[in-house]
């Protein structure tokens, strides 16, 4: 059931793809490299919508709530309750700055232990209540300064996956600009997973790849090329659902164009995510996750054991009389003088 209401939903994202004509296509390049660290570069762009900018667009109405009722309220990450149109939902994204101050105020879009916790108490409530999960993913990677070290970024992140695994509530995750590491991992745990469709989305940052593989961040976009992070890409892998095509030359060109069609795949999406029941739903998600990557290892047959005769088998060997019945007999005399002259 679920995998012929997933088939349609590809099928229509895929006709409305081809049939519209204002998406933004990738400029052609003979170089796959260069064309691949241009979608990284646009995934960067400063002016490229957030998740205020479009939940603004989108949503009739939108409350934030702030705080993780453990140690403070971490601007990296915006929770609230949304209506879009008839469905009422709980919104949950990364949020980067526009300028130099806000950025810092936000920590660069990259949240601390608490940003993923304020994530998770809103994910309860949306479960208690009974609301579907919209996320929106733009994340370079979680903080990985001490601080954070300090207050448990990693069983934060660990518990937020574990957590969205088993939400009995239908999740929509969008991937709306970098979709980096743990960090982003930790609020995509969806149903569906939607990118635009100049998102990336990857175990690790190109620069990181870089500096582990070849030792220097200069080979930037050829880790990117290797990763296959782009969402074309990573649709063809089946980490992605659905990618939306964006207007102009980009989504930073027309903010709510993007937003509108954002809205319209959330909605169909949700629709078609009610449909299933709730226990299914959450199997379904669950078993997504467990299969992506999955492998079979091979066992190598084992090597032949070498047998060894036992001592009592060697003290047999030369105590047997026959051992010695084919050596020629050695004639008597010395071995070693030397041969006459008439001989020589």
């Amino acid at each position: 059931m679920v995998d012929r209401i997933r088939g349609r939903m590809r099928e229509g994202a895929t006709a409305e793809r081809a049939a519209d004509e204002g998406g933004a296509a990738a400029s052609p390049s003979a170089d796959p490299k260069q064309a691949t660290w241009d979608r990284v570069q646009l995934a960067r762009n400063l002016r490229r919508p957030r998740i205020l900018e479009l939940v603004g667009a989108m949503a009739d109405d939108f409350v934030e709530l702030h705080g993780d009722r453990l140690f403070g309220d971490d601007e990296a990450v915006v929770t609230g309750l949304a209506r879009i149109g008839d469905r009422r939902v709980v919104v949950i994204g990364q949020q980067k700055g526009a300028d130099t101050e806000e950025n810092i105020r936000r920590n660069f879009g990259m949240p601390h232990p608490e940003g993923y916790r304020k994530a998770m108490r809103v994910m309860e409530l949306a479960e208690r209540f009974g609301l579907p999960v919209v996320t929106f993913v733009d994340v370079p990677g979680a903080h990985p300064g001490p601080e954070s070290e300090e207050r448990g970024i990693a069983e934060a992140i660990a518990r937020s996956i574990a957590l969205m695994s088993r939400l009995r509530t239908p999740i929509v995750a969008v991937i709306t600009g970098e979709g980096g590491s743990g960090g982003a991992l930790a609020i995509a745990v969806g149903d569906v997973v939607v990118a635009l469709e100049n998102a990336v989305y990857s175990v690790i940052s190109p620069e990181g790849c870089a500096a582990i593989l070849w030792r220097t961040a200069d080979e930037a976009a050829t880790a990117a090329v290797a990763m296959r992070m782009t969402a074309p890409e990573q649709q063809a892998l089946g980490v992605v659902d659905i990618v939306i095509p964006e207007p102009g030359a980009g989504a930073h060109t027309d903010p709510v164009e993007t937003a509108r069609r954002i809205r319209q795949v959330v909605l169909d999406q949700l629709d078609a995510l009610l449909e299933i029941p709730l226990d299914v739903l959450v199997e379904a998600r669950y078993r997504r996750f467990r299969n992506l990557g999955a492998y079979r290892e091979v066992e190598a047959p084992p090597p032949p054991i070498l047998e060894r005769p036992g001592l009592a088998d060697r003290l047999r060997n030369l105590l047997d009389p026959g051992r010695w019945s084919g050596i020629p007999n050695i004639p008597a005399g010395r071995r070693d003088e030397l041969p006459a002259r008439d001989e020589v």
